[in-house]
C-alpha cells in the first residue's frame, strides 16, 4: 500500500527532531452543500532540523517513531 503524503504548515519547530505541521482539508458537508475546512496536526520527525515555523512542508507516512510520531518530513515547497 502506498504511504499518505500531506501538505501543511509548520506551526512549531521547537522540538528537537520534531515538527509539528498543520494541515488543513476541504469538503463539500453532505447536508448543507458549503465547503467546510478542517485542520489537524501531525507530529513530524526532522532529522537534521531542516523546516522552520512558517514553512510549507510535504510529510509522509512511516512506522511509529514515538508515542505521537508516525509522519516523516519530505521537503520544503
Amino acid at each position: 500500500m502506498p504511504k499518505r503524503v500531506l501538505q501543511g504548515v509548520v506551526v512549531s519547530d521547537k522540538n528537537d527532531k520534531t515538527i509539528v505541521v498543520l494541515v488543513e482539508r476541504r469538503f463539500t458537508h453532505p447536508v448543507m452543500k458549503k465547503t467546510v475546512r478542517r485542520t489537524k496536526k501531525y507530529h513530524a520527525h526532522d532529522e537534521n532540523n531542516v523546516a522552520k515555523s512558517g514553512d510549507i512542508v510535504r510529510i509522509e507516512e512511516c512506522r511509529p517513531l514515538s508515542k505521537n510520531k508516525t509522519w516523516m518530513f519530505v521537503e520544503k515547497v
